[in-house]
């Protein structure tokens, strides 16, 4: 009984917080469940599925989210990985280096993403400001005002913000590899590459499953971004709409709930489905005493 009094309350706080409300959203999704509406609630099968699987903005909104997991994913992954090596080594001033490589992850994405969109400004933003400095005023985009450049400067945005998180988990994994090994490979005559391809990749294996796991999981619920940065949510032109801005939409905006609630099932579907696959195709090495 000891184990079952000392998780109850973790159950507990996951059915409140997650297993009924995904339980109603899934009861929700086959009706026609609406905002403030005096009309009654009907049982409407898939209706609300079909729907949302015949609207383009729903399929725009997949494949914006598709595209945005697909580059932050591995460029973050590898950018967390090349400074978590970099801050590992004996060199002056590494914890300095730390402390500013991991400032931008305790800071709210609400507020980073109102940071970036002044930065971002065409005329009076820094960053087209310096652009126009070293390009002689030949390179100077509307980042969030282009359906070309509203998409990148969101992922340049989510991954300053968030690879110092990686970046020191991939550290705590670094520290955890034996300085045995580095020292047999050197002895057997390994450089730098072939340490880091032989000795280092290998012993972060499981923390490299655990590191794209979660980025994955971050990545699909990109909403503050996407919502805060263009000139207006999703914008311009749907460039940038993604699923958790569809489902607010549908739910609040258009007052359709039993349609966003079957936004929230497919999502979640989604995700579940992609990372059992991810962990199916990684499978973490349990250690042999």
């Amino acid at each position: 009984m000891t184990p079952l009094l000392f998780s109850a309350p973790a159950v507990a706080l996951l059915a409140l917080f997650l297993v009924f409300p995904f339980a109603s959203a899934v009861v929700l999704s086959f009706s026609n469940q609406r905002l403030s509406s005096p009309l009654p609630v009907e049982f409407t099968g898939l209706e609300n599925y079909r729907r949302i699987f015949a609207d383009p903005q729903f399929w725009r909104a997949f494949s914006n989210n598709a595209l945005f997991a697909a580059i932050v994913v591995p460029v973050q992954t590898a950018a967390a990985l090349g400074l978590a090596v970099l801050v590992n080594r004996q060199l002056p001033g590494r914890l300095f280096f730390r402390t500013v490589y991991f400032l931008p992850t305790v800071t709210v994405m609400a507020v980073a993403a109102v940071v970036w969109k002044l930065l971002l400004l065409p005329e009076s933003g820094l960053v087209n400001g310096f652009l126009g400095t070293v390009t002689f005023g030949n390179f100077q985009p509307g980042w969030l005002s282009s359906t070309s450049w509203a998409m990148p400067a969101i992922v340049v945005t989510s991954i300053w913000q968030g690879v110092g998180f990686q970046m020191v988990i991939f550290l705590a994994g670094l520290q955890a590899i034996p300085a045995s090994l580095y020292e047999a490979a050197r002895m057997d005559g390994a450089g730098p590459w072939q340490q880091f391809r032989h000795v280092t990749l290998p012993g972060l294996r499981n923390t490299m499953i655990f590191v794209i796991n979660v980025t994955a999981i971050f990545a699909f619920r990109l909403f503050d971004q996407v919502y805060l940065m263009p000139q207006f949510p999703g914008g311009p032109l749907d460039s940038t709409r993604t699923m958790m801005l569809e489902l607010l939409q549908t739910g609040y905006n258009r007052r359709m709930i039993g349609q966003a609630a079957a936004i929230a099932v497919v999502f979640f579907l989604f995700v579940l489905a992609v990372t059992f696959v991810q962990r199916r195709l990684g499978r973490e090495e349990r250690a042999v005493r």
